[in-house]
Parts: structure tokens; sequence; C-alpha cells
């Protein structure tokens, strides 16, 4: 029986083919696109969002009651939704969604505007017309590796504060501290890789008696 044997060359390559095909990607910046299709007008806006609260947040910044129509798709994670907000149903929303996915980008939404221009474009064309918006909208967006993030909770004596938080800010980790009567409560979005040296430098600093949480359901990505 032969030997099995796989070159260095081929490994390195199924490698870095594997890790980019499962790297995650999402848009770098809000990006909008308009055009004009049989006298109706379409805008298109894309931007990064990393949880239901930014969509809701988001959806109500662009709240445009002089559009006919305001159809939308997001997709985080493996979480999607998407709106035909009045449109025939499938004609909208999921050409929005099917673009994004399309682009393998997550941590997105893309909500079409359509002011009617009185000419009636058709199923078929109601599905060119929104699913071709948002990939003309996100073709215009610069595509970045997401980096995936949690949110951790700990908490601290006063003496060991100016410590944990110099260690903080070493890594660039974002935080926010709240002051008991007892000491510190700090709430922090750390990237996964971060999450056990963190561990291991805080219950050093408190001597074994304090432990990072790390809050459930609450990843986010940057």
């Amino acid at each position: 029986m032969r030997g099995f044997f796989i070159s260095v060359d081929k490994v390195i390559i199924l490698f870095l083919y594997l890790f980019f095909y499962f790297m995650p990607f999402t848009i770098a910046n809000t990006v909008t696109f308009e055009e004009e299709i049989k006298k109706s007008r379409f805008q298109a806006i894309a931007e990064i969002v990393e949880n239901e609260q930014q969509v809701k947040a988001f959806l109500e910044k662009n709240k445009d009651i002089s559009t006919t129509h305001q159809c939308w798709a997001w997709k985080i994670g493996h979480h999607v939704r998407f709106n035909d907000d009045g449109e025939p149903s499938g004609t909208a929303g999921r050409p929005i969604l099917a673009t994004i996915e399309g682009n393998e980008l997550t941590n997105v939404i893309v909500l079409v505007n359509r002011w009617y221009g009185g000419v009636k474009l058709g199923t078929g064309g109601l599905v060119r017309a929104y699913g071709g918006c948002a990939g003309q909208c996100l073709m215009l967006a610069e595509k970045i590796e997401l980096i995936q993030k949690k949110e951790i909770v700990f908490s601290c004596l006063f003496n060991e504060w100016a410590i944990i938080q110099y260690e903080l800010m070493q890594q660039q980790i974002e935080f926010q501290e709240h002051y008991t009567e007892t000491g510190v409560m700090v709430e922090a979005r750390v990237q996964v890789h971060q999450i056990d040296p963190l561990k291991l430098k805080l219950q050093d600093v408190t001597r074994g008696r304090e432990e990072i949480k790390v809050v459930e359901d609450q990843t986010h990505d940057a």
C-alpha cells in the first residue's frame, strides 16, 4: 500500500483557501446608490449593524414619509430579516437579502427606498429593481474582515483598577467602568482571542477572587 503524501505547498494553499472561504466579511462604511427605473426613483442605503437595536435605530433614522415603499433586509451572523413594505410578497426584501448573501456579507442592513413614478414594473421587474439597486450599492462598499467580539463583565477593588485599566488600554479594548461602594464593575467588548489572557490577568491581580463573565447571546462583530 502506497503511503499518502501531501506536499507542504498544497497544505498551505488548502489552509489559505479554507481561511478566506470561511472568513466573515462586512462593509467598511455606509454607502448609498440611486437610480431611476421606468420613472420610479430607487435609493439604496447600506450600513453596518451589530444587533437588532442598531437595526431599529437605522430604520428610525432613515424613515422617510415621502417614499412609496421602504423595503429592507439585514443579516447578522446567521440571523436574517427582510420586509417588502407593501410591495408584492417576495419582490423586494428577499431580493435585497439575496444580494447581501451573494456578496458573502454579514452584519449589514440594506434599505431600498422607492418613489413610485406611475409605471408598474411587474413582479419580475420589481425583483430586478430592488435586487439590482441593492447590489449596485454593495458594489460601492469596501469589504473588510469581520472580527468577532463578545461582551464581558467583571469587578475589582479600587486599588486594583489602575492595573487592570492599563491592561485594557494597552490592548485597545473598549470598556465602561461603574463605581460602586466596594469597587469597580467593568463592562468591556473584547475580541474572542483576548478573553483567556484577560482572565489570567484578572485572576492574577485579584489573587483568584474575581472572574470574567461572558454575556451570553451578545456576540458582536466589528
